[in-house]
């Protein structure tokens, strides 16, 4: 009776569910990536009566891959698992997610709170009456957590997460036990937006930090610009664009960056990861007497082996909560009212030429009789036949490395997992990017690896099932190239069993809506390619591409032989 009276004095009684799902469906969230489990089928019944579409994906893991491919064009994303079996098979996506400043908004439906104050022995637990030791476990890769077990505090926390997860851009952890899905709260609030905007800078600070900026970029003679991941990640590509364009300065992006700038820019000069870069660029960078590095994640693949040659009392370093001149740090000052003010105030700077970068073969790859297609060759011509707006994934191997060599048309979203680098990561951020680029009208394109394929390859009936488009390019070298390059170049654990890999599709139920090809040399790479059937991906479409076991990247060679040597 005292819930139908509390019930009763709620001006527009919503369901927790209804109220957490609105909120999603608010901030932008369209469809939700999970696997249906007992703990949070009830919950699911809301997701229509939201707007929100629910994927279905083969298994929690590339569940949450496709949530992190999703947020990556999108900007949010979310996930719903099921208690303990379901939310530890997505951990490492979650892991990832955090890692590399994903938003993810991941919901696990829990057993009801009264069994779990009673500690009744339920399957998914381990048996010993403790309910929290799998929330205790995604503390550490959240950057908040919502338990929702008390009415009166459920649309605070959850607010309170989506807001988090938004403006620090990474992961959240939701509760929603089954008893608490159907419970009403005041749904009045859900008519005030969340408040996803950043907390300003002290504007005297702020003032101050910008003043330091200038005096030292007007002061340089050979000043460059260097993009990286958290630019993306923190939204401040258009304060970057701004930039870029109104100082005509050098540059650059490191590849975890790849995608943050307009690389048909004429003062775009490429990629800088250390010893890994093109000559031209390495040396311009690291002669450079300023340095503005925005966003940066100098990690061992993002830096090639750590190789990078630049010291800090030539860089001013932009993040999210500080921003580091020389040797001085400011913190609590977010890079975003910093860049605005220093494009609005900026002068006439000393701007020196760049290189021009374009996707022409190197000399020896266009007088080349052969016809093995090696990366030399495959990353520029692929870069001719891209589009504005793609979407662009690479996995984590000789796709990641190599599409270094690839300039971009305008406005491409570039997808990899640099840091975290998990195997198989790129094809279920695959099929959840896809969903985001229907919903926007682009194209989707994957480089993945016979190895790394065979990990997640099930979520290509996902992408099926959901009608999806992407042109999936399956690199057929034999194997696990990345690490034959790291140790073991013979051995068997390197190796993998030979797929079939364009029929797998008629597996999974593809009928006449798909089209695999089989291309083993450049003459049928560069016809594929002048199918404008094909360019339009009408429909889902893989192209197993035949290359050298031997043959890699310059980068990766580079990064494989540091990371070797680290390893001793």
């Amino acid at each position: 009776m005292a819930t139908d009276i509390a019930t009763r004095e709620l001006h527009e009684p919503v369901t927790i569910a209804e109220y957490l799902f609105q909120r999603l469906h608010q901030v932008g969230v369209r469809a939700v990536h999970g696997v249906p489990g007992d703990y949070n089928l009830a919950a699911l019944d809301y997701l229509p009566k939201c707007g929100l579409h629910w994927v279905g994906n083969c298994n929690e893991l590339n569940a949450g891959y496709a949530a992190d491919g999703y947020a990556r064009v999108n900007g949010i994303s979310a996930l719903i698992t099921t208690f303990g079996v379901g939310e530890l098979s997505a951990l490492n996506a979650i892991a990832g997610a955090y890692s590399e400043f994903v938003p993810i908004v991941h919901i696990v439906g829990q057993p009801h709170t009264r069994s779990q104050k009673d500690g009744v022995l339920l399957h998914h637990t381990l048996g010993n009456g403790d309910f929290n030791v799998f929330t205790r476990m995604s503390s550490g890769i959240s950057c908040a957590m919502g338990n929702l077990a008390e009415t009166h505090e459920v649309a605070t926390l959850i607010d309170n997460a989506i807001r988090e997860c938004w403006v620090r851009s990474r992961p959240v952890y939701i509760t929603l036990p089954t008893d608490m899905i159907a419970k009403k709260i005041e749904g009045q609030r859900l008519k005030t937006p969340l408040d996803l905007s950043l907390p300003p800078n002290d504007p005297e600070k702020e003032d101050y930090v910008v003043d330091v900026v200038l005096k030292y970029l007007h002061a340089a003679q050979r000043p460059v610009i260097l993009v990286d991941a958290c630019a993306i990640r923190h939204r401040v590509l258009d304060e970057v664009h701004d930039l870029v364009e109104a100082s005509g300065l050098p540059t650059f992006v490191a590849p975890m960056g790849k995608g943050a700038v307009n690389e048909t820019l004429k003062n775009y000069g490429g990629v800088y990861a250390g010893t890994g870069s093109n000559p031209g660029v390495r040396e311009q960078v690291e002669s450079s007497d300023l340095i503005l590095s925005i966003g940066a994640i100098k990690s061992d693949f993002n830096t090639s082996g750590f190789s990078y040659r630049i010291g800090q009392l030539n860089t001013i370093d932009f993040h999210s909560t500080y921003v580091r001149v020389r040797y001085s740090e400011y913190p609590e000052i977010n890079m975003k009212g910093v860049l605005r003010k220093v494009v609005q105030q900026m002068r006439s700077l000393n701007v020196q030429p760049v290189s021009h970068l374009s996707n022409a073969l190197p000399d020896e790859e266009k007088n080349s009789s052969n016809q093995a297609i090696t990366h030399a060759w495959l990353w520029p011509i692929v870069g001719q036949w891209l589009k504005e707006k793609d979407i662009v994934i690479t996995e984590t191997g000789t796709a990641n490395f190599g599409i270094w060599d690839t300039r971009f048309p305008a406005d491409v979203t570039a997808i990899s997992q640099v840091l975290w680098g998990s195997i198989g990561y790129s094809v279920g951020a695959c099929q959840g990017a896809a969903l985001a680029a229907k919903e926007q009208n682009r194209r989707t394109v994957l480089f993945v690896g016979d190895g790394s394929l065979q990990l997640t390859l099930q979520e290509i009936s996902t992408m099926i099932r959901n009608k999806l488009n992407p042109i999936i390019f399956v690199i057929c070298n034999e194997g696990y190239t990345i690490e034959r390059y790291i140790h073991g170049w013979d051995e068997s654990y390197n190796d993998i069993q030979p797929w079939d890999i364009k029929g797998l599709p008629t597996v999974f139920g593809a009928k006449d809506q798909y089209k695999g090809y089989k291309v083993q040399t450049r003459d049928e790479l560069v016809q594929l390619f002048a199918n404008q059937e094909f360019s339009s991906a009408p429909y889902l479409q893989l192209v197993e591409v035949h290359m050298p076991r031997d043959d890699a990247p310059a980068g990766l060679k580079i990064t494989a032989e540091a990371a070797a040597e680290r390893n001793k």
